[in-house]
């Protein structure tokens, strides 16, 4: 090895322990923010407790239609601006009528969330095949003419534009920015570590996922140069008996940054199902193909905004009465906080996959809680919950939680690194919880805030009760 190589290569050792050490160091320390039950390295042990991923509730009918909106793909953004606290949506439609491979970007906008004011207008963009994936950067971003990013998919890649209101739109590069081989792409915002995030899905032209869609993921700074090549993010997992067959995904999206973890949602497609037990293809409108296929939507999250782990238990399922206008597909693309609740929008197909496009392809609406995505939940028997240790650098505490009132409660106590409570902070000393709120706040007795600096465990021990997410502040 010659003395440059040498010295190269101890650079990029002492790179990779720098980088280590930060990951330590974060780890180490209780971030401020929420930290979500769904993520698995938060919880060392439990006991008498269930864990279970929640279901949001949704609007019996789409909030955006392919009859009357135009829509014909499940892609959909959905921002609501900081100053007008209107909620602003992209989602695409046919460039032409009974035009099925390429889009224009249709736009519309809502007070509530729920309720679009009519009709939708059409934005003059870059050609567009598939893709209407949308970033706001705020009013106070570096270059106000470039305040909104958009990405697509077109003629073999990824593509950018940037514009300063979400209307008036320029390509921020000539041409594909990001070679991909399929069709579905997607951009999100990383600000845990202030870069933007390329969510693809390409299909494998060998090994065990050939031709399959799969998740790949790449990350870029100024969104023209992204890393190479792509790595992928998402697989089918054989040992899911919900994924035994042809399991494979229509992409990932939704990506929001909750606490220091990432959180998304993962499309999954079968294209080896009919979403009606019993009929054939044809009959569900697709005479064309042996099934229809029928999708619904997983979390994933992440902790480095690089690799991701899932759920395979369903978070949006399709819609269990026949005939119904979610009934085959149920795919989430985009959620946003408001308030005390999480808002997610879905494209939900009626008979499958490739079944009349132009009328049964929709837009949908679900709710929930804010932050609950995966529950801890006791009944009468009162369950413990104890998460891993790391230095506390807040004072006050909050917890997500349903406790039934009257029968149920949740207490909270800090234990030490040895596992000791701390004095002063026993469950004893620990002001009983009840009801339902996201933002329970956490006292006890004789302590008015939480002891700084130190390096605690937190215990739970509830009873008739669900435990969401806590936050330290």
């Amino acid at each position: 090895m010659s003395a440059q190589a040498g010295l190269i290569l101890v650079m990029v050792m002492l790179a990779a322990d720098s980088a280590a050490t930060r990951a330590e160091d974060s780890a180490a320390a209780w971030s401020r923010g929420p930290c979500l039950m769904l993520d698995e390295a938060l919880v060392i042990e439990e006991k008498g407790l269930r864990r279970e991923v929640q279901q949001p509730s949704r609007l019996p009918d789409p909030v955006v239609t392919g009859y009357e909106d135009g829509c014909f793909t499940p892609w959909v953004t959905v921002i609501r601006d900081p100053q007008t606290k209107r909620f602003r949506m992209w989602y695409n439609v046919p460039a032409s009528p009974g035009n099925a491979v390429e889009s224009n970007l249709a736009y519309i906008e809502s007070e509530d969330g729920v309720h679009w004011i009519r009709p939708h207008r059409i934005i003059k963009t870059p050609p567009i095949q598939f893709g209407a994936s949308v970033i706001d950067e705020g009013p106070n971003c570096a270059e106000r003419s470039r305040r909104f990013k958009l990405a697509w998919w077109k003629d073999g890649g990824l593509r950018v534009a940037a514009s300063p209101d979400g209307i008036a739109w320029a390509p921020l590069a000539e041409g594909v920015v990001l070679p991909t081989n399929h069709d579905i792409t997607a951009i999100d915002w990383d600000p845990i570590r202030g870069r933007y995030m390329a969510l693809l899905s390409i299909q494998p032209g060998n090994g065990p996922f050939k031709g399959l869609r799969i998740p790949h993921q790449s990350v870029s700074t100024d969104l023209v140069n992204w890393r190479r090549p792509p790595w992928q993010i998402v697989a089918p997992d054989a040992k899911a008996t919900i994924e035994k067959g042809e399991t494979q995904f229509y992409g990932m999206s939704a990506v929001v940054a909750r606490g220091d973890l990432l959180v998304g949602m993962v499309k999954v497609l079968r294209d080896d199902l009919n979403c009606e037990p019993g009929k054939k293809a044809a009959e569900l409108h697709d005479p064309q193909r042996p099934f229809a296929g029928l999708g619904y939507t997983v979390l994933a999250w992440s902790h480095d905004g690089e690799h991701w782990k899932r759920e395979t238990e369903p978070f949006l399922d399709r819609n269990p009465e026949p005939g119904t206008w979610d009934r085959a597909m149920v795919w989430g693309d985009d959620q946003i906080v408001v308030g005390d609740s999480t808002y997610v929008y879905y494209g939900g197909y009626r008979w499958g996959h490739k079944a009349e496009r132009f009328t049964e392809r929709q837009i949908g609406f679900a709710h929930m809680p804010r932050d609950r995505y995966v529950g801890f939940t006791a009944g009468e028997k009162a369950g413990r919950l104890r998460t891993r240790a790391a230095g506390l650098q807040s004072s006050e505490m909050t917890v997500n939680a349903r406790v039934e009132p009257g029968s149920g409660e949740l207490k909270v106590r800090l234990l030490d690194e040895s596992g000791q409570p701390l004095a002063g902070f026993d469950w004893d000393d620990c002001l009983p919880i009840r009801g339902d709120r996201v933002d329970h706040p956490v006292a006890w007795k004789r302590k008015a805030r939480l002891p700084g600096g130190k390096l605690v465990h937190f215990d739970f021990e509830l009873k008739e009760a669900t435990l969401y997410s806590f936050d330290l502040k």
